[in-house]
């Protein structure tokens, strides 16, 4: 091969020295396990919780895409998954366990952080959007936080991916892959294949740190390495069998915290709360509208016996289909739009605390006057009139 002909690579991002991506790996454990933890808590409590299928409920996926409909970028194409909302929670919960475990194990790495990524823009989209300012919601933060491991994998430390690397190529009875990032200079200092500027190995080519087989290791252009195919191909597959495991077993845990959950939760399967409402009709958006007769005095919306004392019932309002919420407390009916200012969802009642609370970002609201308790939300919950008539029905006035 000529010099003329010597084989090029693509240069770095940002004149970056040759493998970059692996000078901070140590670094990058700390972040990597925050990010592992955080996703396989999510995934697992949204199995261990009944209330996150349920659509009655504050805390429910139905819930979250309706609010979103009303404050996403991206809501035209959140309307139609509300109907397919039951199995779109039991996906995204499955899916954020297998990007922790992937991600804590060092398993596919690159794989599990663009699934985490992808998971954190979708949170991002339709359920932080607009937070303000930005950096307040913490889904923009998490798709930032992927973006290293996207580029760089797990690195060669406390990772499956390395160990398999590692053993194939035992097996194969070739030199240890793992990678120790070394300045050019010690390269020309320690190899002497080099000679007045050009390099041996690269069959008198100019020494260059971007082709240098010796840093770049299997990346190296073909004519100066030995290839590696037969070794990758059987990284892939046990690497594969590992995954494959890997995903059963995240399966069995899984599907073992959904019972556990369901069984310290008193309920063997989630059913839909009490409501307030007379007959109900699905709209194109997934939301409910109730179409009993209105009164003379408001809109009816159901028996007040359904409202115990210091209990709280959502009901939907018919003017704009937003989720509303109304609790009887120290014989008053006291009722406001379940629409938390700040993101969208829908608030639900706390009996131990007294609050309104928002399942998404913990605002919290004062029951008395919706004001703000705790933020982020940065204005109160909008009041309602509703009234108890002589027939013993509540009316929306």
């Amino acid at each position: 091969m000529s010099r003329s002909s010597t084989p090029k690579l693509r240069p770095l991002p940002f004149n970056a020295p040759v493998r970059a991506w692996a000078l901070s790996e140590w670094a990058l454990i700390p972040l990597r396990l925050f990010l592992s933890v955080t996703f396989i808590y999510g995934g697992l409590m949204k199995l261990a919780n009944p209330n996150f299928l349920n659509p009655q409920s504050p805390i429910s996926i139905y819930q979250q895409l309706a609010g979103s409909i009303r404050i996403s970028p991206i809501h035209s194409l959140i309307s139609p998954l509300t109907h397919y909302a039951k199995g779109l929670g039991i996906f995204i919960a499955f899916a954020e366990l297998a990007v922790g475990l992937g991600s804590l194990l060092g398993l596919w790495t690159r794989i599990a952080a663009i699934g985490g990524a992808f998971i954190s823009l979708s949170l991002f989209l339709t359920v932080s959007f607009h937070s303000s300012p930005y950096f307040v919601g913490s889904d923009i933060v998490f798709l930032f936080a992927w973006l290293p491991f996207i580029i760089a994998g797990s690195g060669s430390r406390f990772s499956v991916d390395s160990f398999v690397a590692n053993r194939v190529a035992k097996e194969k009875n070739l030199p240890n892959p793992a990678l120790v990032p070394i300045a050019f200079s010690t390269v020309q200092n320690i190899c002497g294949n080099f000679e007045q500027g050009t390099c041996k190995a690269q069959q008198g080519a100019a020494c260059n740190a971007d082709l240098c087989p010796v840093l770049l290791g299997a990346r190296a252009p073909r004519v100066t390495r030995v290839s590696g195919d037969a070794i990758d191909r059987r990284t892939l597959v046990v690497s594969g069998v590992a995954a494959a495991s890997l995903g059963g077993a995240a399966l069995v845990l899984g599907g073992f915290t959904s019972d556990m959950g369901r069984l310290i939760g008193g309920t063997k399967n989630p059913k839909a709360g009490p409501s307030l409402g007379g007959t109900t009709t699905t709209n194109a958006t997934g939301s409910t509208t109730t179409t009993a007769p209105a009164a003379a005095h408001g809109t009816k919306l159901g028996a007040a016996s359904q409202v115990p004392e210091g209990h709280a019932v959502p009901f939907t309002i018919p003017s704009n289909n937003d989720p509303g919420i109304v609790l009887h407390k120290g014989g008053k009916f006291l009722a406001y739009d379940a629409v938390c200012p700040h993101a969208g969802c829908s608030v639900g009642y706390s009996k131990s605390a007294n609050q309104f609370q928002c399942p998404c970002h913990g605002s919290a609201f004062d029951v008395e006057t919706g004001a703000v308790l705790a933020g982020p939300a940065s204005s109160g919950l909008t009041p309602l009139k509703v009234v108890e008539g002589s027939d013993g029905n509540l009316y929306l006035q």
